[in-house]
């Protein structure tokens, strides 16, 4: 496992833009694929984004794409989100998460940071 620490949430307005950013530790950040969950209140955690741990492929969610973009930097043990033309609805706390596993599915994530809240305002 690895230990996720997320960063970069915040207030914006909507139609603005915000880059989250999880630092790992350990050596075998570059062994894992890395996943952006994203939780609001009342509703259940859901799949953001993920990449390979090469960083050559990228999946997202229907609601994000075209918007969001996620990356990573294995010299940095970093992985990336970020999120542009921002509304309302991607007001949630956002989670990092690792894997062993090319998965959207949160219970096959072994790894997960604290989280970071996002607040889009209209």
């Amino acid at each position: 496992q690895v230990q996720l620490v997320e960063s970069g949430g915040g207030l914006v307005q909507a139609g603005g833009s915000l880059r989250l950013s999880c630092t790992a530790s350990g050596r075998t950040f570059r062994s894992y694929y890395m996943g952006w969950f994203r939780q609001a209140p009342g509703k259940e955690r859901e799949f953001v984004a993920r990449i390979t741990w090469s960083g050559s492929s990228t999946y997202y969610a229907d609601s994000v794409k075209g918007r969001f973009t996620i990356s990573r930097d294995n010299a940095k043990n970093t992985v990336y989100l970020q999120m542009n033309s921002l509304t309302p609805g991607d007001t949630a706390v956002y989670y990092c998460a690792a894997t062993k596993w090319a998965t959207m599915r949160s219970r096959e994530y072994d790894s997960w940071g604290q989280g970071t809240q996002v607040t889009v305002s209209s």
